[in-house]
């Protein structure tokens, strides 16, 4: 069995493959303050409530997005499973032809995403990461990974909007009914919600003018569906696409 790890700001996502199966997803919070031995513990408790046996996990591979944890998580899967995980970074096939000014720069995750995406999903392709950030990056004809842009995310973009504004209220994260708020409530939700499923639309449309070619889109984080429900271009929705990307880049580098 292989062991996906998906490190984000909120949360870290476990994927357990059996072959090219995704067996299960369990998430735990994440908290760069934990030691390894407290991740292990957890690790270790969460496989016991989920049935899963680590002695048969063989393999084992690591995104993350935060690097306080990273180290400590690699250590705690390797107390729990005697598995030397890979780390997705500099040295690792991705199969991702990077065409940016600085490779490097580029996020782990959108690396995955879009090792997944491309190797899924018919090319060009657009791929959006909706978690901290709403990042969009473009995929060509011919699998190069050309740019994209980076937008706040839509809970810090509401988060800021509660924390500066006096009297404007803490809400939900839903969609609402009508674009025309009748309250403040629903016209904070159209203008975070409704807004951010515009600005992705818009952005479609200008990405696809520039490619002079259309585009399959999908969308991942846990925020998509909300967004996504709100769009008019046609989006596939593929909570998994981290997950999937790196089992993808683990069979490059086993």
């Amino acid at each position: 069995m292989l062991l996906a790890i998906d490190v984000g700001n909120t949360n870290i996502k476990l994927g357990v493959y059996e072959g090219k199966e995704l067996h299960r997803i369990i998430k735990i919070s994440t908290d760069s303050h934990k030691t390894a031995d407290e991740i292990a513990v957890e690790l270790y408790t969460l496989f016991q409530v989920y049935s899963v046996d680590s002695f048969a996990i063989d393999g084992c591979i690591i995104c993350s997005v935060v690097p306080r944890i990273t180290n400590r998580l690699k250590a705690a899967v390797k107390s729990v499973t005697g598995i030397d995980a890979l780390v997705v970074g500099p040295g690792i096939k991705t199969g991702v032809n990077i065409c940016i000014d600085d490779p490097a720069t580029l996020g782990a995750d959108l690396v995955v995403a879009c090792a997944g995406a491309q190797s899924i999903f018919p090319v060009p392709c657009i791929v959006i990461s909706m978690g901290t950030a709403t990042a969009m990056f473009v995929i060509d004809k011919n699998k190069r990974m050309l740019g994209g842009t980076i937008a706040p995310g839509v809970s810090i973009s509401l988060d800021a909007l509660t924390a500066h504004g006096a009297l404007i209220p803490s809400i939900s994260l839903t969609a609402p009914q009508n674009v025309i708020g009748k309250n403040t409530d629903d016209s904070i939700r159209s203008g975070v919600v409704i807004g951010t499923a515009c600005m992705i639309d818009g952005m479609i449309d200008k990405i696809e003018g520039e490619l002079k070619e259309n585009c399959t889109v999908v969308a991942t984080g846990g925020i998509a569906p909300m967004i996504v429900n709100s769009c008019s271009h046609n989006i596939i929705l593929k909570d998994d696409l981290i997950l999937e990307g790196l089992r993808i880049i683990y069979d490059k580098n086993k």
